[in-house]
């Protein structure tokens, strides 16, 4: 086919463009526009959660907005919406509802909404709502603690504890002598009195039985219950942990030979029972010792019927494992211990030793009292 060229003026005129392409019939389809519009709002949608999510994290990790010290009580049953009502009325989440909001989220999200534990809990200044968390899920709570010392009647003990600004309520079941072991307890703020004695009363079961499982062979004590008895005299003849051992063989060669154990603090227990010590008291008047009781070890042969304290470890360890000595006697040294002794005759001479020393410090006392006093 032969081709027509073109003249040059109809080479000058522009060429007319191609028609569109036919629209697709399936771009105007009402579903294809629906999936279009879901995918973009789930496109939309998920970028917004997205950044929701990161921006809620960044907020429950970063430092909260408390600037001193603070200390929130939790009380038991709150739940999550007390709790952080609770934190945000202290100020260690913040006040506003998208603070409080995001406390929530974030507790719910780590799966701890049913885990948060009561108590007080002290709260440093930046403390962060994922620290918060931290320590509400783990039950770092402030503890406090009561000071039980070795020794101690059940009468002092329970004025102590009664008298325990933390501790509450009443005290409804007054524990035996001996039942308690004296040591140091903590606990939680909200916690009873009954309880923290309850405390006490399990240390001193669980500990006994383990003593008692290690005592030496031959002692003249038949039961767990006799050894407390001993012990507690033990405890109330001296304060000094290296003598206790010394203490209870003496104590112990006595019952082995049927004498008389002759202990001070006997007598005062069973004249005023367990609030002898709760006063001080000079030294025991002979009428004291002449006066009839069950518990005078200068008037029964052998234990009294019952402790005159609450030992502690080393009282009891001490009777289950006494020294291994002749001694049947001791007296006071004048310096806080004791002076031991084999035979009468030794404990005698020690006696007017100790005599001799009290004479002194009466007379140094007595000049004390009368020197006139100097003016600057």
């Amino acid at each position: 086919m032969r081709i027509k060229p073109k003249s040059p003026r109809e080479a000058l005129q522009p060429e007319p463009a191609p028609a569109p392409p036919q629209r697709s019939r399936h771009v105007r389809n009402p579903l294809v526009i629906l999936s279009n519009l879901i995918i973009t709002l789930a496109v939309f949608g998920l970028a917004a959660v997205g950044g929701a999510l990161y921006f809620g994290k960044t907020k429950f990790e970063q430092p909260g907005p408390l600037t001193e010290d603070a200390t929130v009580v939790i009380a038991s049953g709150s739940g999550l919406s007390g709790i952080t009502n609770r934190l945000a009325g202290s100020g260690v989440i913040g006040d506003s509802v998208f603070d409080e909001w995001v406390f929530n989220l974030g507790i719910r999200f780590y799966k701890n909404a049913t885990d948060l534990k009561a108590g007080e809990y002290a709260f440093a200044p930046g403390v962060s709502m994922h620290e918060i968390m931290t320590d509400l899920v783990e039950g770092n709570a402030v503890t406090h603690s009561v000071t039980i010392p070795e020794g101690w009647t059940t009468a002092q003990i329970l004025e102590r504890v009664r008298g325990h600004p933390i501790l509450v309520g009443e005290i409804t079941e007054v524990p035996a002598e001996g039942d308690l072991l004296p040591q140091t307890y903590t606990f939680a703020r909200g916690t009873t009195r009954q309880e923290v004695l309850g405390q006490m009363k399990e240390a001193q079961e669980r500990l006994l039985a383990e003593i008692w499982e290690r005592r030496t062979d031959d002692l003249p004590v038949a039961t767990p219950e006799e050894l407390v008895v001993l012990a507690s005299i033990v405890e109330k003849e001296t304060a000094l942990a290296d003598e206790r051992p010394r203490v209870a063989g003496v104590f112990v060669n006595r019952l082995n030979k049927n004498m008389r154990l002759q202990s001070d603090p006997t007598i005062l227990y069973g004249l005023y029972g367990g609030e002898a010590w709760l006063q001080d008291r000079s030294a025991i008047k002979q009428s004291e010792i002449n006066a009839q009781n069950q518990y005078n070890t200068y008037q029964i042969d052998g234990l009294p019927p019952g402790p005159i304290g609450n030992p502690g470890r080393a009282a009891m360890e001490a009777v289950a494992n006494p020294s291994r000595t002749q001694d049947l006697f001791f007296v006071a040294d004048g310096t806080g211990g004791h002076v031991f002794a084999e035979t009468y005759e030794q404990h005698q001479e020690n006696v007017r030793k100790w005599r001799q020393i009290e004479r002194q410090r009466r007379q140094a006392e007595q000049q004390q009292n009368t020197e006139p006093a100097t003016s600057n």
